[in-house]
């Protein structure tokens, strides 16, 4: 016989439920929500929130702050002294309260701790597990998503073991052995062990229904695709038409050079201001601060308020000279040298040989030898785009085991100065040609912990380590050099030495890369390269390939063991 509750609704204005189109009972609530088995709903009234049998009666003396529904015979509340479940009687389940509870699933429910952190309990209340996560989802067919602290998700099983051990931007629970996942680039769907089911990227996807899912394409088209990833059938055209999406990436230049000129002239060190008062700060011309300051407004770094007065947004204040991560350097490097290179991309690639070296007359880095200006300026931007890369980068690898490393080509220092605040039984030392670390200063907290060697890449390095880092080094090279700095680097470590490889690697399938590839071929005539590619490096020095990791970046880390 089915029980009556079954049947009941909740009324329109939610004070109340409905049966046959009648009311239930007779009593009236502040608000009420649906019936769960095994027959109680919430309720809340002037006397607090609690639970109610169908004829609308208390199931228990105790009030609370806000009731939930019953799952597998649990139900969240929340009281002054914090969250919990309880029994069908009231009966609290465990002692402890949380700053949050979800609802049980499959014997598993999310909660936030008291710290912040999120965790599973189990049927009985009892840590599912013993690792703590910024966020966890509710379990669906055996498995949740968990997100960790550098914002990646993964799923884990009921137990709380890694299920492949692959992390992404975001994640979806599986919804018939498939998960939507995305990466840096973009969406697609992943099978049980992590592995994409296709290789092309979608700005979003939907769950696989009967083998066909939904997706919007990044030009905003939406179409449906099979699970080999092969659009079907097109449901809208793109938002967007060609003509205008060609013409926008045509001129990227107009945005490059709107920046190096406002960092030059100082803009972002002058606002707030009007349009006017940027004019006089910055010794402009007459009328032509509004022009300069719309650009800066289309391209969202500055905006305008009610008064005329312009601000830096959060993007705008990255090319100010104060910010910790100030990117002032950089516009100037890809506004001037870069962007003169640049320009001879066509020679380049019809010679193999660099187009800086044409203007120049000589390979970037003597030219930065023989001018100090503009090495100070290089180094600055390198170094803030290092604090911002490699602050996560201890996280991503295990480096925990090494007691020393030697950072080679390491610049100032920044991505030696991350991993020591990260590993604090770590020592470092850093090398690089002598007009850098002349400048380099390490920082009080790691005296002691630090130190900087001048030394070439290309002839014998003065230090040795059980572990060496090349951070964004080989890239710089062409394959032969590439080469002749890695048996450098064997030299300098015994057999069984960590080799570990900061870079990007290109993937053929999507393009990511390619442009900043060109880049390296103008500049230096060096290189991004694919996996294969460092794979065949790393055989031909003496190393053998371990794995590639992930980093959250634009770069993964290569490890490799000496032979």
């Amino acid at each position: 016989m089915t029980e009556p509750w079954l049947q009941y609704s909740v009324s329109a204005d939610a004070s109340h439920h409905v049966h046959q189109g009648r009311p239930a009972y007779a009593f009236r609530f502040d608000e009420v929500l649906k019936f769960h088995d095994p027959g109680l709903a919430p309720a809340r009234d002037a006397s607090g929130a609690y639970h109610i049998a169908p004829n609308g009666l208390p199931a228990y003396p105790e009030r609370y702050v806000r009731t939930f529904g019953f799952y597998e015979g649990r139900a969240a509340v929340h009281s002054e002294e914090g969250w919990f479940h309880i029994l069908a009687d009231g009966t609290p389940i465990y002692p402890q309260r949380y700053a949050w509870c979800g609802n049980f699933q499959e014997g598993r429910c999310p909660v936030r701790l008291p710290n912040g952190a999120y965790a599973h309990l189990a049927a009985d209340g009892s840590p599912a597990y013993a690792e703590r996560y910024c966020y966890v989802g509710d379990f669906k067919d055996g498995h949740a998503v968990v997100q960790r602290e550098d914002g990646k998700h993964t799923h884990i099983d009921s137990s709380g073991n890694l299920l492949h051990g692959r992390w992404f931007h975001d994640l979806d629970v599986f919804h018939k052995r498939l998960a939507q996942a995305r990466d840096a680039i973009g969406w697609r769907h992943v099978d049980m062990s992590g592995e994409p089911l296709y290789q092309t990227h979608f700005k979003t996807v939907e769950p696989f229904y009967n083998g066909q899912a939904r997706v919007e394409q990044f030009d905003g088209s939406l179409c449906v695709i099979d699970e080999a990833g092969r659009v079907l059938m097109e449901l809208r055209e793109p938002l967007a038409s060609p003509v205008a999406v060609l013409s926008d990436k045509m001129v990227g230049a107009w945005r490059t050079q709107a920046i190096y000129a406002a960092v030059q002239l100082g803009v972002f060190e002058a606002l707030p201001a009007s349009a006017e008062e940027v004019e006089r700060l910055t010794a402009l011309h007459p009328s032509v601060g509004i022009r300069l300051m719309r650009a800066l407004a289309e391209l969202g770094l500055a905006r305008r308020d009610g008064q005329g007065v312009y601000y830096p947004t959060e993007l705008g204040a990255l090319l100010t000279r104060s910010h910790p991560l100030s990117l002032a350097d950089a516009a100037r490097h890809w506004g001037e040298e870069s962007y003169a290179a640049w320009a001879g991309l066509a020679r380049s690639l019809q010679s193999d040989e660099p187009s800086f070296d044409s203007l120049h007359g000589k390979n970037f880095f003597d030219w930065l030898q023989d001018n100090p200006a503009e090495l100070r300026a290089y180094h600055s931007a390198m170094a803030a785009y290092a604090k911002h890369d490699y602050a996560r980068l201890a996280d991503a690898a295990d480096f925990g085991a090494a007691s020393s490393i030697l950072d080679a080509g390491g610049g100032t220092g920044e991505l030696a100065f991350s991993l020591l605040r990260s590993c604090p039984q770590m020592e470092a030392t850093v090398m690089d040609r002598k007009e850098v670390v002349e400048t380099a200063i390490v920082p009080s907290d790691l005296g002691g912990r630090c130190w900087f060697v001048a030394g070439d890449l290309f002839q014998a390095w003065p230090a040795k380590s059980d572990a060496v880092i090349l951070a964004r080094v080989l890239h710089d090279w062409p394959e032969p050099d590439a080469l002749r700095i890695l048996w450098r680097a064997r030299d300098a470590m015994p057999p069984g030495g960590a080799l570990y490889l900061i870079e990007l690697v290109l993937d053929d399938a999507d393009g990511r890369g390619g442009l900043l590839d060109l880049n390296m071929l103008v500049m230096t005539r060096g290189a991004e390269r694919t996996k294969e590619d460092f794979k065949r490096l790393l055989d031909q020095a003496g190393f053998a390939l371990l794995d590639v990791q992930e980093t959250g970046t634009v770069n993964s880390i290569l490890r490799a063991r000496a032979l």
